[in-house]
């Protein structure tokens, strides 16, 4: 597979750390105590580098099993493959809290 015209997305150095003088928030979910399966799933999109760019990557996850419920790669940052993922998970069960970044 040639992965062209990727080399424009790529992951800036150091962007999770705050700014200088910015107010660091809690995560909503802390202390949120998660006892069985199903109640919180989470999203989250990274990148992947391979040899002529990069590919992106979306997974599905319950918190509480750890279990990756549905993932999908996509050579953009299009919406497509993250509503692919989504409808996928959907079809093992419903969260009650979907956390995304």
């Amino acid at each position: 597979m040639r992965l062209m015209g990727l080399a424009a997305i790529q992951p800036e150095p150091r962007l999770s750390r705050p700014g200088e003088g910015r107010k660091i928030y809690p995560h909503p979910l802390n202390g949120v105590d998660i006892t069985r399966v199903n109640p919180v799933w989470s999203t989250g999109v990274t990148y992947i580098r391979m040899r002529e760019g990069f590919v992106c990557l979306v997974a599905v996850m319950d918190w509480y099993s750890r279990f990756v419920l549905s993932w999908e790669l996509s050579l953009s940052l299009e919406i497509d493959f993250r509503i692919t993922a989504l409808k996928r998970a959907l079809r093992r069960g419903r969260p009650e809290i979907f956390n995304s970044d």
